[in-house]
């Protein structure tokens, strides 16, 4: 029962963010407004048929702004993601595999990256950076490197010990070959499971330095900034900030559900109940 709910989430969650991916995709078609053109006269206008979800203080169609928004945020995530998964994975399989002093320093490393909450490490980094998407993503993909190298090493641990390793070990085999061939796949699980939440997490971080003007810079529309941008208005056009915040809240449940029925997927005790 455990598992057909988890695969019914799943499911649901993969519909969802197949439809904000296709939207994003089709979004010139979808809506016939410029996302950067301004329209006096059509200032924060309450939704209606011509503006499915209103106009903001430029009068710029929100829907529009939506779905142009979400190319910049998920593509910010998913660059995020492979820039904390890439070194995080190398790190955290010489780590594991080897042990010695590289295990120590690294770890070490990892321990004061991890006592910082990732989005205040990430907001020191683009501190020092200055302000920008291009940065906003190098933070938040810097910031996450530690939790992969923790994952990932513990992984390796466990793998490592296994009888085919040690076989493979035994017979000669080249530790390269070692580490790429037999232990490698045997923990992309977790690493997968991981990466696909750290998405959203890169996500609602991006969102959350841009919301502070650290990130996308006006008129870009980004949700994080788009939400910003209507804050001063919640009571006179709340849709202005609702509309991009329900968009991020679908797309990071989405992601979370995917994440969740791969990790039950891939997880044999789960699936033995």
């Amino acid at each position: 029962m455990i598992g057909n709910g988890a695969s019914a989430s799943g499911v649901a969650g993969l519909i969802v963010l197949a439809a904000i991916v296709l939207s994003t995709l089709l979004a010139p078609l979808l809506t016939p407004y410029d996302p950067l053109a301004m329209d006096y006269e059509n200032q924060l206008l309450a939704p209606s048929f011509a503006h499915p979800l209103g106009t903001d203080l430029f009068g710029r169609d929100v829907l529009t702004r939506v779905l142009h928004g979400a190319r910049i945020s998920l593509s910010v995530g998913i660059l995020a993601s492979l820039l904390a998964a890439v070194p995080g994975l190398v790190l955290g399989l010489l780590s594991g595999y080897y042990g010695g002093w590289f295990d120590q320093v690294t770890m070490r490393l990892t321990d004061l990256a991890l006592s910082f909450p990732s989005l205040i490490l990430a907001l020191g980094i683009v501190a020092i950076l200055s302000p920008g998407l291009v940065n906003v993503t190098i933070a938040v993909g810097v910031a996450g490197i530690a939790g992969y190298v923790r994952v990932v090493r513990g992984s390796v641990l466990s793998v490592k010990k296994e009888l085919y390793v040690e076989a493979a070990q035994a017979i000669g085999c080249r530790q390269r070959r070692i580490i790429l061939r037999h232990i490698l796949p045997n923990i992309s699980a977790p690493v997968l499971v991981l990466a696909t939440m750290d998405v959203a997490w890169a996500i609602l971080r991006a969102t959350s330095l841009s919301f502070l003007g650290l990130g996308a810079q006006p008129p870009t529309p980004e949700w994080g900034a788009m939400i910003d941008e209507g804050r001063e208005f919640l009571r006179r056009a709340p849709w202005v900030s609702l509309a991009p915040s329900a968009a991020m809240m679908l797309a990071v449940l989405s992601l979370n559900l995917v994440g969740d029925a791969l990790r039950d997927a891939m997880d044999p005790h789960t699936n033995s109940h």
